[in-house]
């Protein structure tokens, strides 16, 4: 289950990028329109994204619209993450679950939107299984 995880967030996601935009405004703005999704200011100036209470991630931009997105994964998936080459480990935090991704043009903007998709379908899954609701997967 969690190499299906891993090979799922190292999968390619199609994003459709606008004239002007940078890869931190592509991931923004792809993330932002997931069902459920609410984009808060978060520390150090990062844009932080949730599903209800639970943080998917957070991005740091730097002028020129690239930067760099922080997720948390358990420690395990993060391991896989890591070596797979899909992530790095946390630049602050490089012992904890949470990896880096750097945002520099489409193609790394792609890999990080398959990171907060992984980030996603875990929060879904973890909502409903405390609903009680069947998982579909």
């Amino acid at each position: 289950m969690r190499t299906e995880l891993v090979e799922k967030a190292a999968a390619p996601v199609a994003v459709e990028q606008t004239g002007g935009e940078g890869p931190v405004d592509v991931v923004t703005r792809t993330v932002g329109g997931w069902d459920g999704v609410t984009i808060s200011e978060g520390r150090f100036g990062s844009t932080a994204f949730h599903l209800g209470r639970r943080e998917l991630g957070h991005l740091h931009a730097r002028p020129g619209g690239d930067g760099v997105a922080d997720l948390p994964f358990p420690r395990r998936v993060r391991d896989e993450l890591i070596a797979a080459g899909r992530a790095r480990p946390h630049h602050v935090l490089p012992d904890s679950g949470w990896v880096s991704a750097p945002l520099r043009d489409a193609a790394s903007a792609e890999d990080v939107i398959a990171l907060f998709a992984a980030a996603y379908g875990r929060a879904r899954a973890a909502a409903a299984r405390r609903e009680g609701v069947p998982s579909a997967a």
